[in-house]
């Protein structure tokens, strides 16, 4: 088993300890930071995201496999280029302002930090003006609004709206998901995307994050 492997498996296993262990084993082999994240770090996540959306790992087996990779991923920090631990840059995460329900606000944190993208947690009770300012003062392109509640779920209409208001809509790609939000919700308010499930939110968030990693390139070269 080579040390991707073994970093992948320990990851999986939620060994944090181990992962650590060889995470830097395999820098002391001069492999490329970047490639021990992708190939060990990420490939072990994706493995636990698959698992857990087919019901065969279960929330508590998943928490320490992400603190595992948040652990691991410390250790890589200093040799990664800036713009988050895969330069694939941030996304901002928060239960919409009166809801104060957290547990698949988490979830769905720790997965996207699975894909190798920096989160801002904004918290609980989060207002739309709070999730503008994460876009104006820490530049984040992805927004991800949670809501438990079917009465906060207006809140999530009011933060597409500001966004709006503010010039920003086309900045910025806004996700939307909870236990009452639907697809036809989402299309209702005016929001880009939703995901039923944490596993599925990570996965739309990376392929939304790589578009736009692709487009400022392009930009820069122009």
């Amino acid at each position: 088993m080579d040390i991707y492997n073994e970093i992948s498996a320990a990851l999986q296993k939620g060994r944090d300890k181990l992962a650590v262990e060889l995470v830097g084993k395999a820098l002391e082999q001069s492999l490329s930071a970047q490639e021990i994240l992708d190939q060990g770090l990420m490939r072990g996540m994706d493995v636990v995201g698959d698992k857990f959306k087919n019901n065969k790992m279960f929330l508590p087996e998943v928490m320490m496999a992400a603190k595992a990779m948040s652990k691991g991923t410390e250790v890589l920090k200093p040799f990664l280029a800036s713009g988050g631990p895969s330069g694939l840059g941030k996304a901002a995460i928060g239960t919409v302002k009166g809801d104060r329900h957290d547990i698949g606000k988490n979830l769905v944190k720790m997965m996207i930090e699975g894909k190798g993208i920096e989160t801002i947690d904004l918290g609980v009770d989060v207002s739309a003006e709070k999730f503008v300012g994460a876009c104006k003062d820490k530049g984040v392109r992805i927004i991800c609004c949670s809501a438990l509640l079917t009465t906060t779920m207006k809140e999530m209409k009011r933060v597409v709206e500001l966004f709006e208001k503010e010039g920003l809509r086309s900045q910025v790609a806004i996700f939307v998901g909870g236990a009452p939000v639907t697809e036809g919700f989402r299309e209702s308010i005016g929001a880009d995307y939703y995901a039923a499930d944490a596993a599925s939110a990570a996965e739309m968030v990376r392929e939304v994050a790589l578009k736009h990693r692709a487009e400022s390139q392009l930009e820069s070269q122009i």
